[in-house]
């Protein structure tokens, strides 16, 4: 039916599951539980321990942690086809932040019992999603080895190549992004700190390597040689 093959196509976005095949997702779509929640509805605290992991179906969630005085700090903000919490899933371990809808949300929520008995009953499942994990560990190994030897700008670079290669379309020597530039995020992926990196910005601009548009940005790559 045209409402199963629309979860499919949702869960092969979760990057758990982008390693599987069709068979394997339905099997995933079929222990997942479906849920609407009103706007502000808190789904767990910071250090509780985990028993789910959820999909948004449509809505949106922020993720945040709290200071002993109440005070928020929002570290992110989750939106349709993006998911959240597998680490509990995999290690039993406490929630790292909080999680509350923003508006009213549709969410698929994966019991971590229910996961755990689908990976005992098929190994295909397990090694695809230990694959998965394997590469988000080599991934973290090669962000690593950056910070030790690469400077601040090339790691900047190199970072808006992944972004570009990821969401860009490349037109001759130009890469078109059409998404707005995260200083913060940037910031984070490249390890360095915003100051600086509003530097080599500047720098990336003056020499036409880095170029702004209305929709987002754009890359010469033609300038990268020098």
């Amino acid at each position: 039916s045209k409402g199963a093959n629309t979860m499919l196509e949702l869960l092969k976005t979760v990057s758990l599951f982008n390693k599987l095949n069709d068979i394997q997702l339905s099997i995933i779509n079929g222990v997942c539980r479906k849920s609407t929640y009103p706007a502000g509805k808190l789904l767990f605290r910071e250090k509780d321990q985990g028993d789910a992991f959820y999909i948004i179906l449509s809505g949106s969630v922020k993720i945040f942690t709290s200071s002993p005085s109440g005070e928020e700090k929002i570290l992110t903000i989750l939106r349709s086809g993006d998911s959240f919490g597998e680490m509990s899933l995999i290690d039993g371990k406490p929630r790292s932040a909080s999680a509350a809808t923003l508006e009213d949300s549709t969410l698929m929520a994966l019991a971590t019992r229910d996961f755990l008995d689908l990976l005992r009953k098929n190994f295909d499942i397990t090694l695809a999603i230990m694959q998965e994990l394997a590469q988000r560990l080599r991934d973290t190994n090669q962000q690593v080895n950056d910070l030790v030897f690469l400077d601040a700008r090339t790691r900047i670079i190199k970072n808006l190549l992944l972004i570009a290669n990821k969401s860009g379309k490349r037109e001759g020597h130009l890469l078109n992004i059409p998404m707005p530039l995260n200083m913060q995020e940037l910031a984070r992926l490249a390890g360095v700190t915003e100051d600086d990196l509003k530097k080599v910005i500047r720098d990336l601009q003056d020499k036409r390597l880095l170029l702004f548009s209305d929709q987002g940005f754009i890359l010469d790559l033609s300038k990268l040689r020098s």
